[in-house]
């Protein structure tokens, strides 16, 4: 009996001692949980907009294009469009088709999702609905190759062509921050040739 009891104090000793140090680090967990799944969903997203059986032949799926968000001025963002919507993309009850999405990241709100579907009646006039993907990531960098050089480089701004107009880069990188945690992710932009496969 002395033997048995022993053991089990030996026992739930070292099952509290091991709830302390998994309960310790739960923040930390828990943001870099978060981290991976905001991720991993904008990487879905771009994928289901450049690549079979949703994306267009022919047609440029993800591009800089001007929005004016609802307060704000006019800006070249990251844009791509969902055929099929997006489970994040609610109206009223079910997601709309044929949406039109951008990225923006604003200070003290995090990553805003601007979006509108082309089926709505002022598509063209009214400006795109805004959902807040995270209130944790501060900034957006973009990542471009230079051939030339054979290297990559991060710039905080679109970088621009020749002729002055913004470039699309190859990715996208996500800097997320929450108390005096810091992580970054990155998410390569997925590339069509001229025709998809048929598939």
């Amino acid at each position: 009996m002395a033997l048995v009891g022993l053991l089990l104090v030996a026992l739930n000793t070292f099952i509290f001692s091991m709830g302390e140090l998994w309960g310790r680090n739960t923040d930390v967990r828990l943001f870099e949980q978060h981290a991976r799944a905001v991720t991993r969903f904008l990487d879905h997203e771009l994928r289901s907009a450049a690549l079979p059986p949703f994306a267009r032949a022919n047609s440029t799926p993800i591009a800089l294009q001007e929005i004016k968000p609802q307060d704000g001025m006019m800006e070249n963002l990251l844009t791509f469009e969902l055929p099929a919507g997006s489970r994040l993309l609610r109206w009223p009850d079910r997601p709309l088709p044929e949406v039109v999405c951008s990225f923006q990241v604003r200070p003290g709100q995090g990553l805003i999702l601007l979006w509108h579907s082309r089926l709505e009646k002022n598509f063209d006039t009214d400006a795109p609905r805004e959902t807040i993907v995270t209130p944790l990531v501060s900034a957006l960098a973009y990542d471009y190759f230079d051939a030339d050089f054979n290297r990559w480089t991060t710039e905080t701004a679109l970088k621009l062509d020749p002729e002055g107009k913004p470039m699309t880069p190859q990715r996208l990188r996500l800097s997320f921050g929450y108390n005096k945690m810091k992580s970054e992710t990155v998410i390569t932009l997925p590339a069509t040739g001229e025709a998809l496969p048929t598939f």
